[in-house]
C-alpha cells in the first residue's frame, strides 16, 4: 500500500471518561464493533467497520479525567520534522514525537488559534482501512476556528496545502487540499452568532451514516444533542451532533444531496 500524503487525514480517536459507554453509543449510531482494549497502550480500544479500522476510543490521560473530544490525525513521513515545522510556524507541540510500539510514531500539536490535531508516522498501523463512502468510515473533517487566518497561514506551511475560498456570503469557509483535485480539510469561521464564547477551536470529523436522520434519532435516544440539522447540501445530508459525554462529531450520508456544489475560488 503507498504512503498516505503528507497531511491526508490518517486517523482518528477519542477520549472518555465512560469507555463503555463511548462504545455502545457508536456502536449504536455509526455501527461500529471494537477489538480488545490493549492495556499495554493504556486501553486503547480499536473500532471497526465490516471488519475494517476506522477509529479508537481510548480512557483519558492523567489530569484530563471528564475530556471527551474526537483527535484528528495528518499523515507525516517524519513526525519529528514536522513538529518542528508546527513550532517555526507559530504552534505549540503539546505532546512531543512518541513511538508507539511498532505501530508508527505520534504527536500532538496546536496551531497558533488553539486548533488541537495530531500527527502520524505510519509504521505498520497506516491509518483508515475503509473508503470515505462505506458506512461508519471517517469521510471529512472541518477546523472550526475563531482565528481563520491564523489557520490559514499555519496549515498549508506546516504541509503544503492549496487553499481554495468557498463562494458563498453567509459563511467564512476555505478548503485545504493536497495538489489541484484532492481537498482534504475544511476551514470555517467560528462567530459569537453561533459559537458561545466559551466553545474552543476545534476539529470537527465527520463520519458516513446510510441514513442521516435515523443516526440522529439513535443519538438523541441515547443521549446525544443535535447542533446542528439534519441538513441536506450539494456533498450529502449531515447533522453535527454532540455525543452524550460532550464530544462533537458529524454525521454524514453521502448518498443524499441537495443543490449544486459552489464555486471554489
Amino acid at each position: 500500500m503507498a504512503a498516505a500524503p503528507e497531511g491526508r487525514p490518517i486517523w482518528a480517536d477519542a477520549m472518555f471518561s465512560d469507555l463503555e459507554g463511548a462504545k455502545t453509543f457508536y456502536a449504536e449510531v455509526l455501527g461500529w464493533t471494537f477489538g480488545e482494549s490493549s492495556s499495554e497502550y493504556g486501553n486503547y480500544t480499536q473500532a471497526y467497520a465490516n471488519g475494517k479500522a476506522v477509529a479508537a476510543v481510548v480512557p483519558p490521560m492523567p489530569g484530563q479525567e471528564g475530556q471527551s473530544q474526537w483527535c484528528l490525525y495528518l499523515a507525516s513521513p517524519d513526525a519529528a520534522a514536522t513538529a518542528e515545522k508546527i513550532r517555526q510556524n507559530g504552534g505549540t507541540v503539546l505532546m512531543e514525537p512518541m513511538q508507539v510500539g511498532e505501530f508508527g510514531t505520534m504527536c500532538l500539536a496546536q496551531d497558533p488559534g488553539g486548533v488541537t490535531f495530531g500527527v502520524w508516522q505510519p509504521g505498520t498501523h497506516t491509518g483508515f482501512e475503509t473508503a470515505t463512502t462505506e458506512p461508519g468510515s471517517y469521510c471529512w473533517a472541518e477546523v472550526f476556528t475563531r482565528e481563520p487566518d491564523k489557520a490559514d497561514g499555519f496549515f498549508p506551511a506546516v504541509f503544503g496545502y492549496g487553499v481554495k475560498t468557498m463562494q458563498d456570503d453567509q459563511i467564512d469557509y476555505k478548503i485545504y487540499g493536497l495538489g489541484e483535485d484532492t481537498p482534504v480539510l475544511g476551514r470555517m469561521k467560528m462567530t459569537d452568532e453561533e459559537f458561545p464564547p466559551e466553545v474552543p477551536s476545534y476539529i470537527q470529523v465527520y463520519f458516513t451514516v446510510p441514513d442521516c436522520d435515523a443516526a440522529v434519532a439513535t443519538a438523541q435516544k441515547l443521549g446525544g444533542r443535535v447542533v446542528f440539522g439534519p441538513m441536506s447540501m450539494p456533498f450529502g445530508r449531515f447533522a453535527a451532533l454532540v455525543d452524550p459525554q460532550g464530544a462533537a462529531v458529524a454525521v454524514i450520508d453521502v448518498t443524499t444531496t441537495e443543490g449544486e456544489m459552489p464555486t471554489l475560488t
